[in-house]
């Protein structure tokens, strides 16, 4: 009965474990890297790139630096 119980709070552990990574939040960018390619000088050039929150718990950007 001792053993039975070990178990079960084992087996309740690991799944709440595993609920709880489930719920992180998860950024997603489909497209990291864009190439301009030849621009000339002084032109004006624009792109726009597209993010993703795929976890399921409320993502929440902080601070951004652009490279």
């Amino acid at each position: 009965m001792r053993h039975l119980k070990g178990m079960i709070l084992l087996m309740l552990g690991i799944f709440l474990w595993s609920g709880l990574a489930l719920a992180q939040p998860k950024l997603t960018i489909p497209e990291s890297i864009f190439d301009f390619g030849y621009v000339p000088q002084n032109s004006k050039i624009s792109h726009s790139f597209w993010l993703h929150s795929t976890g399921t718990s409320m993502l929440k950007i902080i601070k951004v630096k652009p490279g």
